[in-house]
């Protein structure tokens, strides 16, 4: 895919420095820009490399003051980081354009289909699915009855989304997520071994929803696990049965969150976070990676961290007395030494 400059400039409603008929054909970091690549400058810290760059052009701040002279052309912007998020997006939309319905696959005859939909091979569409317009179904998919799927969502290859799950518009699941497996949910009973529950409910996620590859999200005993608007989850995240997740709350690798957990909006978690069940976690909570949590956070805007996680300022304290344990101890060891050898006196 080639663009000119001029496209490029007009389309991040940029001022251009430079030939509007220039080629660019990729995108590429700063410091490794060669001829037909498109870079940005951000960070001041790569300002050095704008001067020696063979990229053809690179985007860049309105504000920036060259202090000699640059070899690409320039296109001015208000946020070069921004815009050349816009370009990747511009650009996978592009790459990612499929439609069509590949063979083989299967689609029931009570399943609906929007209009521009790609589905691809090997993919499995069950009873009575709806799938809206714009969709995107990569090979190996699974839809098991009843499931719903917005508009212009993206369903990467082996996705797995089981019966009466609902998934809202521009959602993206990436490959290998599974929505909707049974919840953990078994009881003791007299034998000494475990009854399982049925889990009857199902997950709903809504709109502006991405998920990372292999994160899985438990169906509901009764009711609905949901996922709320603009939540983004990483890879490899384990989200229990009756979870609620908040409005644009991120949530970052290797994260569980046990049982019917309620998460406020707004809220970022770490990798590696674990959150016991029946919690309630309020708006704007910020919890470090590693941490667990064992207890709910009432607070808004708090910041906790450690295992039992706590509020960041008492912890950063505490961490800094638990590095000087070993001193702590040599000098303990060093005051009974003389106690004794006083006593002996």
């Amino acid at each position: 895919m080639e663009f000119t400059l001029a496209q490029i400039a007009h389309l991040l409603s940029g001022d251009l420095e430079g030939n509007p008929n220039d080629v660019v054909n990729s995108l590429s970091k700063i410091e490794e820009g060669k001829t037909h690549s498109l870079s940005f400058l951000s960070n001041p810290a790569y300002t050095e490399y704008i001067y020696s760059t063979q990229a053809t052009a690179v985007i860049v701040a309105k504000t920036f003051i060259a202090e000699r002279p640059v070899k690409p052309s320039l296109i001015r912007v208000e946020n070069p980081y921004q815009s050349f998020a816009l370009l990747l997006e511009t650009y996978n939309k592009i790459k990612q354009n499929k439609s069509g319905i590949e063979q083989p696959c299967y689609i029931s005859e009570t399943a609906e289909t929007g209009t521009n939909i790609y589905i691809g091979a090997f993919a499995y569409i069950g009873q009575n699915v709806k799938i809206g317009n714009q969709v995107k179904i990569y090979p190996n998919v699974y839809l098991g009855d009843n499931t719903v799927v917005g508009d212009n969502c993206i369903l990467f290859p082996g996705v797995k989304i089981y019966s009466d799950c609902v998934i809202g518009n521009h959602c993206t699941l990436h490959a290998g997520v599974v929505i909707g497996g049974d919840g953990f949910g078994f009881a003791p009973n007299s034998d000494n071994n475990y009854q399982k529950v049925p889990q009857i409910g199902n997950v709903i996620i809504e709109d502006y929803v991405e998920i990372g590859a292999n994160t899985t999200v438990d169906r509901a005993t009764l009711g609905s696990t949901r996922i709320k608007k603009g939540t983004k989850i990483d890879n490899l995240v384990q989200i229990a049965h009756n979870v609620e997740i908040g409005e644009n709350t991120v949530i970052a690798a290797q994260t569980g969150i046990a049982g019917s957990t309620k998460i406020g909006s707004d809220c970022m978690i770490g990798g590696q976070v674990g959150i016991v069940g029946h919690l309630n976690i309020a708006k704007g909570t910020k919890i470090a990676a590693q941490s667990g949590v064992g207890q709910s956070i009432t607070n808004e805007n708090e910041i906790v961290q450690g295992s039992p996680a706590f509020g960041i300022g008492d912890y950063k304290r505490s961490y800094v007395m638990f590095r000087k344990l070993p001193e702590l101890q040599t000098k303990i060891l060093e005051l009974e030494r003389l106690l004794s050898n006083k006593n002996k006196t």
